[in-house]
């Protein structure tokens, strides 16, 4: 297993934690995770790359070990802080950036808004959301307005054991020692002495505010680096929106430069399930 140090940052007020592998000196590469994951999900495509990166991963804020707001979370914080993380670890060039399911999600939009930073974009399962309508935003609201009062929580576990006996159900692909390096890496001890995920529970607190596809689809249209686009054959997400073959198709047409890639045995946590063959489509697209 390769080694990673830890930095942290302030960024924009909030202590930011920022996973590092590789050696300083080798070309640069910004690994950017999910909803309700961490920095050191990566770990398993890091040891499957074949040559040397250096591997830039934070934790969003409220997840792994950086800082919790302990209140609702707003969108387009998580592409300012990413302008600021570039501005930290890569001020003068054109980046490398793969994100993964709401990693992805942030990518391609800040892609469009800041093209000349970006010089390669990989985007994992990261399909945008469904389309809503102006209809939906009084309960949109309302939910909101109920969540906010009521305030969040999440589960707890008896000890990492039990949490990573959660993740492979969660996963049924994931194995014994990666659940278990997963569970060590994304928990954090109550002081009840009782396991809980290393995430703030107000992520759970839905948004107020409607997804916009139109808007998201102008971002997109607006990239003009290359566009590696990975989904796996068996998660639910990608037959979700590909049995959509309309919308779908709209979504691959709004990049102007994009090659698809279908990985065969994997679920949504592709980075999990296949590390190798996703390590060699990720190293063969960014050169």
């Amino acid at each position: 297993m390769k080694s990673s140090t830890s930095e942290f940052l302030t960024i924009r007020g909030l202590k930011a934690h920022v996973r590092l592998w590789g050696p300083a000196d080798a070309p640069k590469l910004f690994l950017l995770h999910g909803w309700m994951d961490c920095s050191a999900s990566f770990q398993f495509l890091v040891d499957a790359f074949a040559r040397d990166w250096r591997v830039i991963a934070p934790d969003w804020r409220g997840f792994g070990q950086s800082e919790w707001l302990n209140a609702s979370y707003w969108f387009p914080d998580y592409l300012a802080d990413l302008e600021r993380l570039l501005d930290h670890y890569a001020p003068d060039e054109p980046v490398r950036l793969v994100g993964h399911s709401m990693g992805g999600n942030v990518v391609g939009l800040y892609a469009g808004v800041r093209p000349a930073r970006v010089a390669k974009l990989a985007i994992l399962e990261g399909f945008g959301l469904h389309p809503t309508e102006p209809a939906q935003a009084p309960g949109r609201y309302a939910k909101w307005l109920d969540q906010d009062k009521a305030g969040a929580t999440l589960r707890d576990y008896a000890d990492l054991g039990e949490f990573a006996a959660r993740l492979m159900r969660d996963n049924p692909r994931l194995t014994q020692d990666k659940a278990d390096f997963l569970a060590a890496n994304f928990s954090q001890r109550r002081p009840d002495g009782r396991i809980g995920y290393a995430a703030d529970p107000w992520h759970r607190v839905v948004s107020p505010l409607l997804y916009r596809f139109e808007e998201a689809r102008a971002c997109w249209r607006a990239v003009t680096a290359p566009v590696l686009w990975v989904v796996a054959r068996d998660s639910g997400l990608y037959k979700e929106f590909s049995g959509r073959a309309e919308d779908y198709a709209a979504r691959l047409a709004s990049f102007r430069d994009l090659r698809e890639a279908v990985l065969e045995d994997s679920g949504h946590m592709l980075h999990h399930d296949q590390p190798m063959r996703l390590a060699a489509l990720l190293e063969d697209f960014l050169g």
